[in-house]
């Protein structure tokens, strides 16, 4: 949800800032003390970059929009840009139009994040990777970023032909300062420079690291091209795509491939035409790459500007100071990014789609209403982070079936048994903070179990408001599922071991498709303790039910959820059977892909599964129960919206207010036949309701 300039929202917000910009200034000042303290010989004002003197040119007009470009692929580099935008919507004072070269994986990914992140004055445009590929695919490349790592090579004829300037980053990189200051070097461009650099911080292009190291040619220590600042209007009108091309073949005659991706061509490039470049100050690109020499420039800075990851182990990369660092990237990599939908104010600019509807709507909410709460997390449009981790799409099959279902962090102990007991794929939506996000990605690297599916596709939607969107998560995690059918579960259910192959036969048997509307039932039960037994069939199931170990799903407090599956048929069923629709009914069933949606109004605890059932039925699908069918609830203390439930006549009186607005849609949709489901929606609910 866009901010609605509430004073106390504003204060925090003015908070966080204040602090760290307080952090960056101790993180800067104990980096040149532990610097002097070292003594480091070398940094003394001979190896200053000389670019770092001389008066800085003025910042750019307060509205003009700076384009940036960026090249990413997969889903891991997708994860780090977005540290990066954040590090850049924290400082910048200026519209920005980002230029995003990608695979389909991440432009998949950013595509969806961008959209509902829903930043002012932030423009996104995307571009093809596999196109370019072609134009890069000749040059043998030892990087680990592989035919990626060299499109930055070809950006002045893939960006738009009228866009003269253009700022090019690397994904690794972390902004401690606003990038209308990096904008602004363009000014110290002469008539004929074409290509802004940072040195080198390292001492490869030497050729010194070690025996028969052979680097590519370069001006001394070369230039990094982590942050290249780039006068594509120039490039052009100088032939650059012929210019590299001829250098690089002519190279690649003597040396077997780039160790270094584009920077190679580029310092091939700019060591036969030296004019095309203008060194920028060191403190543009403080590269911590595993034999930097960094410590020179920030020993000497009055301040950092940009912070480059770029060695391969990143993080973790050896340097003495490398906590400090560390620490502020892990302040971005954890920061809220709701926080960063501010607008920049004096510069008008199109807003995100959808956000003036949505400002509107906001603006008509009634926060005396008792039922505010309800209504504002209805609007709330929650960050969205598909494929949060690497992920294998699985091959293709008519009758394959994947298991949909939503958990928030107090649920992630219930993943690796679940792992355990559906082989198949999986798609799950969390509800999480920006902070709790790495702690999952933290427990996963650490699971062996979780570690090793790729066919689990992890969507994260990031926090915001007091209520628990239930529903919204279950339509990300729905429209992210790939195969033709959906088995409909919840996290703290665990299905029976066979159920996936059982689940793919009955669909095949049954004919179900276009020739047959139906929705499978799959029976719920539940055990009361936590250390229990999992019965490996429907024998061992029934004489569990039949010692007291297990139950029939809230047997005990709200029976009608699931009473119409009719649990004594089920008992002696050979095959499967059909069932009629009745007020409240819950079940967990399996579904074609593109069956309805669930009802996003329904947020917090309360009639979230049953209004989709009655979806279901009013859409006509038919309710058929397997025999041989089974999962079993474990478990775990009440969530907070359940206890809100249970003790506040207000929360249950706004879920009743939601269920009759619920009524008059279907009516709109459906006409008389709505009518059938008026009774139930009517029903007032006991506190006791326990699903």
């Amino acid at each position: 949800m866009l901010p609605r300039g509430r004073p106390r929202a504003l204060g925090a917000a003015a908070l966080l800032l204040l602090l760290l910009l307080l952090g960056f200034l101790l993180f800067d000042w104990r980096l040149r003390g532990a610097a002097a303290l070292d003594g480091d010989p070398l940094a003394g004002p001979r190896d200053r970059n000389p670019s770092d003197c001389g008066p800085q040119p003025p910042p750019p007009p307060k509205c003009e929009l700076l384009h940036v470009a960026i090249v990413c692929a997969g889903h891991n580099s997708s994860r780090h840009v977005i540290t990066l935008v954040k590090s850049m919507l924290f400082y910048r004072k200026n519209p920005l139009h980002l230029h995003l070269v990608t695979d389909a994986v991440a432009r998949n990914i950013l595509e969806t994040l961008f959209h509902t992140w829903m930043v002012p004055a932030v423009r996104v445009s995307f571009y093809d990777a596999d196109e370019l590929k072609p134009q890069v695919s000749w040059i043998p490349n030892k990087h680990y970023s592989g035919l990626y790592g060299l499109m930055k090579l070809v950006l002045p004829g893939t960006l738009p032909a009228e866009l003269a300037r253009v700022i090019v980053l690397d994904t690794d990189i972390t902004f401690a300062s606003d990038i209308a200051e990096l904008w602004a070097l363009f000014a110290h461009f002469s008539d004929t420079q074409a290509i802004g650099l940072v040195e080198n911080q390292s001492d490869w292009y030497l050729g010194n690291l070690w025996k028969n190291h052979r680097p590519w040619p370069a001006l001394g220590r070369g230039f990094n091209t982590g942050v290249i600042l780039l006068r594509l209007d120039r490039l052009r009108q100088a032939g650059w795509e012929q210019m590299w091309r001829l250098t690089a073949r002519r190279e690649l005659l003597t040396l077997p491939a780039t160790s270094l991706a584009d920077q190679d061509i580029f310092n091939a490039v700019i060591k036969e035409h030296p004019g095309l470049v203008q060194p920028l100050p060191c403190v543009w690109n403080v590269q911590l790459s595993d034999h930097t020499l960094a410590e020179r420039c920030y020993s000497e800075a009055s301040d950092l500007k940009v912070i480059h990851w770029n060695s391969p182990k990143k993080l973790r990369v050896k340097n003495k100071h490398v906590k400090l660092f560390r620490n502020f990237y892990l302040t971005f990599l954890e920061y809220d990014g709701n926080l960063l939908r501010r607008g920049l104010f004096g510069c008008p600019s199109q807003p995100p789609s959808g956000a003036e509807q949505l400002q509107q709507a906001l603006a008509q909410l009634n926060e005396e209403d008792p039922c505010f709460e309800f209504r504002q997390q209805q609007l709330t449009v929650h960050r969205v982070h598909v494929t949060f981790l690497p992920h294998e799409p699985p091959p293709s099959q008519p009758h394959d079936v994947t298991l949909v279902a939503q958990l928030s962090m107090d649920r992630l102990q219930m993943l690796e048994a679940l792992c355990r007991h559906w082989p198949g794929p999986m798609s799950l939506a969390l509800y999480l903070t920006d902070a709790e996000a790495q702690q999952f990605l933290r427990f996963v690297e650490a699971s062996p179990v979780l570690a090793a599916r790729q066919d689990v596709a992890y969507h994260v939607v990031y926090r915001e408001g007091p209520l628990y969107p239930v529903n919204q998560l279950r339509n990300v995690a729905l429209a992210q599922a790939l195969t033709p059918y959906v088995f409909l579960s919840d996290i703290d259910f665990l299905p029976a071991y066979s159920l996936y192959d059982y689940l793919r036969a009955s669909i095949e048997q049954l004919g179900l498709g276009s020739r047959r509307k139906a929705a499978l039932v799959v029976p719920a039960f539940e055990t009361l303790h936590y250390r229990f037994s999992f019965p490996p069939s429907k024998v061992e199931l029934l004489a569990l039910l039949d010692a007291g170990a297990l139950y029939t799903f809230r047997y005990h407090e709200w029976p009608r959820g699931h009473a119409p599956t009719d649990y004594a048929r089920w008992r002696e069923a050979q095959a499967p059977y059909g069932v009629q629709w009745v007020a409240n009914y819950e079940p967990y069933v399996v579904v074609p892909r593109d069956c309805p949606r669930y009802d996003p109004r329904f947020v917090g605890f309360g009639w979230n599964k049953v209004a989709h059932i009655v979806e279901l039925d009013a859409q006509e699908y038919e309710f058929l129960v397997l025999p041989e069918a089974f999962t079993i609830h474990l478990p775990h203390t009440p969530s907070l919206d359940i206890s809100r439930f249970r003790s506040s006549p207000t929360y249950r009186g706004c879920l009743q207010a939601l269920k009759d607005e619920f009524h008059q849609d279907l009516s709109r949709r459906y006409g008389a036949a709505a009518l059938k489901y008026l009774p139930a929606l009517q029903q007032p609910w006991s506190p006791a309701r326990g699903s």
